[in-house]
């Protein structure tokens, strides 16, 4: 299937690594002009190289999309050189696992601080340039967030907090923008191989007593589909949903937790 994505401007905050460098991948593969944003110009550099060796190109950026200031900066640099974006993949910040017995408020505001105001700035100001503009025939968001937003884990509280706050602004703004063409929609990945579930897994592992490969195996055996989610898998749903394909859907939360949580 054409998903009709050639040349269109696609940015990937949090474009580095992980699922972001996958959607970053996937985009570049179907022909789209991919700006990946970092606040690492290491990690850039390393993104830039592995996309290189791929026979892919991508244009990178750095700012730390927490500070409101510098995610309108890079939006706005991003526009200046590359012209009218089409696509916004938030797949920026994630928010530290605290044990319950050691919350504090100042842990939800960190995990706020981390997760919530990257794809809040980033997506405010890409909503300003996509309103700013002529409309194109495409203008679609996706932010990639997480199933703890939607079941509650004792060790992610905080974070998922902040998950379940990009999920209701995600569906709130959908209802707002529809009428002006702009679509957004959720993704909410469970357990997904990248590096950093491989950090959350070796602490879980640390304070269980378990060697990483039981607690790897533990948690895969919970899952019906008995195995993590791949990078490239989310990225693929990403494809879709901000494509013209997926022109009739908005608001809508999706998600990849290989049936961990029916219901949710």
């Amino acid at each position: 299937m054409d998903l009709l994505l050639q040349q269109r401007l696609v940015v990937v905050a949090g474009g580095s690594s992980g699922i972001g460098l996958a959607c970053a991948q996937a985009f570049a593969a179907e022909g789209a002009r991919v700006a990946i944003v970092s606040r690492s110009h290491q990690r850039l550099e390393q993104a830039q190289r592995v996309c290189e060796e791929a026979g892919l190109h991508v244009h990178p950026f750095a700012g730390d999309l927490s500070d409101a200031d510098q995610a309108q900066a890079v939006i706005d640099a991003i526009s200046a050189r590359h012209g009218a974006i089409n696509v916004l993949v938030n797949s920026a910040g994630a928010a530290a696992r605290h044990p319950v017995s050691q919350l504090t408020p100042a842990h939800y505001l960190e995990a706020f601080s981390a997760k919530f105001c990257p794809y809040i700035n980033t997506q405010h100001a890409v909503l300003a340039h996509f309103l700013g503009q002529a409309q194109p025939s495409l203008r679609a968001v996706v932010n990639i967030v997480g199933i703890g937003g939607r079941v509650a884990m004792p060790e992610h509280v905080a974070g998922g907090a902040a998950n379940a706050a990009l999920i209701l602004t995600s569906q709130g703004l959908a209802q707002a923008y529809g009428c002006q063409g702009i679509r957004i929609n959720v993704i909410n990945p469970g357990f997904t191989l990248t590096p950093r579930t491989q950090a959350t897994l070796e602490r879980m592992a640390q304070r269980s007593g378990e060697s990483l490969e039981q607690t790897l195996a533990r948690q895969q055996a919970s899952i019906p589909m008995g195995r993590f989610a791949r990078a490239g898998e989310v990225a693929d749903l990403a494809l879709f949903l901000a494509s013209p394909r997926a022109s009739y859907l908005s608001g809508a939360v999706i998600n990849m937790d290989g049936g961990a949580y029916p219901g949710a």
